[in-house]
């Protein structure tokens, strides 16, 4: 899974919920249970405990924003968008690898000059092929960032909110593993990634994905990844 995507956009919400750290933790709360479904993120009771006197949870940033139903639809929209592109760069990469099959198995019978020419050709195209996916892969990652932000945005408050009401004194990202994580280990009962994504679904209004839809999958993966470079579909 590639991270730059949580990366390049993830401060924004770590700037926007700094600020519930500096507020005093909240009373001890009651026993902690599950939230019942329709819960508003507000009154829903904490699931994580007390680490000393500062009440600790994670959120996992990347998951949360591809979880919610906005999310959702607005990453299955952009790959849809991107289909052509991929598309063209796959026809172009096919013409290539005839070419070079071409070159293996008759390349001996050409003449100097055919060889040259086919051999120059397939390194025109391939340089062609090369500058168009790196290309695509810079717009769709640019647009990819500009959804991640424009949700990060919106749940900036959701969080807050939730930390404040909660009693929260610090909240970790656990997009990224560690090493280059900050979080080594955690147990599920400080994971707050679906009661977030619940909450901003409730508030968002945005209906979710139909029944039997394919999940647009982890931005940047191998489901939703914009198409590839020579590098990868070249010899």
């Amino acid at each position: 899974m590639k991270r730059t995507f949580v990366s390049t956009v993830v401060l924004t919400v770590v700037l926007a919920v700094a600020g519930f750290a500096q507020s005093p933790p909240a009373a001890k709360p009651a026993t902690p249970t599950a939230p019942s479904a329709g819960t508003s993120l507000a009154t829903a009771p904490a699931t994580a405990p007390a680490t000393g006197s500062v009440k600790v949870g994670i959120i996992d940033i990347q998951q949360a924003i591809i979880g919610t139903n906005e999310g959702a639809r607005d990453f299955e929209t952009l790959q849809k968008k991107f289909e052509p592109k991929r598309n063209e760069l796959s026809a172009q990469n096919t013409e290539i690898e005839s070419l070079k099959k071409q070159l293996s198995t008759q390349g001996d019978k050409m003449n100097d000059e055919a060889r040259a020419n086919l051999m120059k050709s397939i390194e025109t195209k391939q340089k062609s092929l090369q500058r168009a996916a790196e290309d695509a892969q810079a717009e769709y990652q640019q647009q990819q960032n500009e959804i991640a932000q424009k949700i990060l945005q919106k749940m900036a408050p959701v969080i807050d909110k939730y930390a404040k009401s909660n009693g929260y004194g610090l909240l970790f990202d656990s997009s990224n593993p560690w090493p280059q994580g900050p979080l080594l280990w955690a147990t599920a009962g400080v994971d707050l990634t679906k009661t977030v994504v619940d909450a901003y679904n409730a508030q968002s209004g945005v209906a979710p994905p139909p029944a039997g839809a394919k999940p647009a999958g982890t931005p940047g993966s191998a489901t939703s990844k914009p198409p590839a470079s020579p590098a990868t579909t070249t010899h």
